[in-house]
């Protein structure tokens, strides 16, 4: 079965165009290495939490939106693979396509997936 990797962090609002080229730039990159899909989501119904929640978890700011993304690899292999790769890739190098978004506060993780129905 596929291997996702899942990411969530807070965008600031104002850099929501920003923030959709440098994931469509970012695509490009991931899917040159072995990448399936990726999807990028603006959080449009993400409650603050008692507790727990999203925008807790990035520490979302007033003039921030939560942003759901994931990444479909074919493997873990593929993907452990492919991340060094991606990692070393100058077109993703901050000097050419920077974060428009406060990249300590993204939360990442790889998830062995057990359904896709």
């Amino acid at each position: 079965m596929n291997y996702v990797d899942g990411f969530l962090t807070a965008v600031p609002t104002a850099n929501k165009t920003k923030y959709i080229q440098h994931a469509k730039e970012a695509a490009v990159v991931f899917k040159d290495h072995g990448a399936l899909k990726m999807v990028d989501c603006w959080g449009d119904d993400v409650p603050q939490g008692k507790v727990t929640s999203m925008p807790q978890a990035v520490q979302c700011k007033e003039d921030e939106t939560v942003v759901f993304s994931w990444i479909v690899w074919p493997s873990r292999e593929v993907r452990d693979e492919a991340m060094a790769k991606v990692m070393n890739d100058q077109r993703l190098h901050p000097d050419v396509n920077p974060m428009p978004f406060d990249g300590k506060r993204l939360i990442y993780g790889g998830f062995a997936m057990i359904l896709d129905e």
